[in-house]
């Protein structure tokens, strides 16, 4: 028998934006547990706002698990939370109530800014570096800094390890800014590991003693760029069948459902969404081809394959709930019928 580390992660209750909690149990099994074998562990959600004091008991049910690279026999274990009774949602679990489909896949583009003494990795004191230019996908000591790249390094090993389907890794626009990208067939799933990669890149962030800032304008009315978390999508039907009158039913549907997309992509996005810094205003959509400033950018290749294959929608930010984004997606997707477009045309 072997004692395994089995670290449970969870979503809190706190609002607008959800934070990641995790503890650790030690189980004996004869080899490595499969998710089943995995029990139910209580916690206490008055901590969490996820209870009262005089009635604090919830339950984290495992949904996925990874392996740990970081801990010698550990497992981290992506939970849902569940009611006391172990088998009821808590309203805090978005993930059991959101919209599936295990033929739409997914894509998040995860920003982010290091931080550290209150203000982003790399920025002197007072004031602010050299403009922005230099830093996107930049390399050398004055682009990257000392450290930057050494944790995002380590940060993709350990997600690969875990059998995260990490993609890629690029410095951003502005000084101290990063980004990951986490690919998965079906909104779950990508959604699942995107929680996971976080949680990753803010455990592994406590031993260089530097924080990770998500919020997508963190230097507020400024030339500095802010932070998204671009949701490249599609499904079956777009990849396989498409056509230029369902891809306009499609965006007629995003225009339509404009205020239900902001009021999921995460908090303050008017603040990032200006209509500078390459992003479409808040209160307007828009679509075009490479167009890094539409609301939707289409890629090329989409239009010249007959307008079959992914989208991206440049709108949610980096404090985003991939839950929440990738199920908003496929409502207003849903709304267009692949067979009333087919008949249209």
């Amino acid at each position: 028998m072997t004692k395994y580390k089995l670290e449970y992660l969870w979503l809190d209750g706190y609002s607008p934006v959800q934070g990641l909690r995790g503890k650790t149990q030690i189980k004996e099994f004869a080899e490595y547990p499969t998710l089943e074998q995995l029990p139910l562990w209580g916690f206490d959600g008055s901590s969490t706002m996820q209870a009262e004091g005089s009635n604090s008991d919830c339950v984290l049910k495992p949904v996925r698990h990874f392996f740990d690279a970081t801990r010698e026999n550990g497992i981290l274990v992506m939970c849902e939370v569940m009611m006391p009774d172990g088998v009821t949602p808590h309203p805090t679990n978005a993930r059991a109530t959101i919209l599936d489909d295990d033929g739409a896949w997914f894509g998040f583009e995860q920003e982010y800014f290091f931080y550290k003494d209150g203000r982003p990795l790399g920025f002197p004191t007072t004031g602010y570096p050299a403009p922005q230019g230099p830093y996107y996908c930049g390399v050398g000591y004055a682009a990257s800094g000392s450290v930057a790249r050494k944790i995002v390094e380590e940060h993709l090993n350990l997600c690969l390890a875990a059998g995260i389907n990490h993609e890629g890794i690029n410095a951003e626009v502005a000084k101290g800014q990063w980004e990951f990208q986490i690919f998965g067939k079906g909104s779950k799933k990508a959604a699942d590991e995107m929680w996971v990669a976080r949680y990753i890149l803010q455990r592994l962030c406590e031993s260089y003693e530097i924080d990770i800032e998500y919020h997508c304008k963190p230097l507020g009315d400024t030339d500095w760029n802010g932070s998204g978390m671009h949701a490249n999508f599609s499904t079956e039907h777009l990849r396989t069948v498409g056509g230029k009158e369902y891809f306009e039913a499609l965006m007629a549907a995003f225009e339509k459902n404009l205020m239900d997309h902001i009021a999921v992509y995460g908090p303050d996005n008017d603040k990032r969404l200006t209509g500078k810094h390459e992003t479409a205003p808040w209160n307007k959509f828009s679509y075009g081809v490479a167009d890094r400033g539409a609301s939707i950018r289409v890629p090329h290749s989409f239009v010249k394959n007959d307008y079959k294959g992914y989208l991206e929608d440049r709108r949610p930010n980096s404090q985003g709930d991939p839950y929440a984004i990738a199920s908003q997606i496929l409502k207003t997707i849903s709304e267009v019928p692949a067979q009333k477009a087919a008949a249209a045309a």
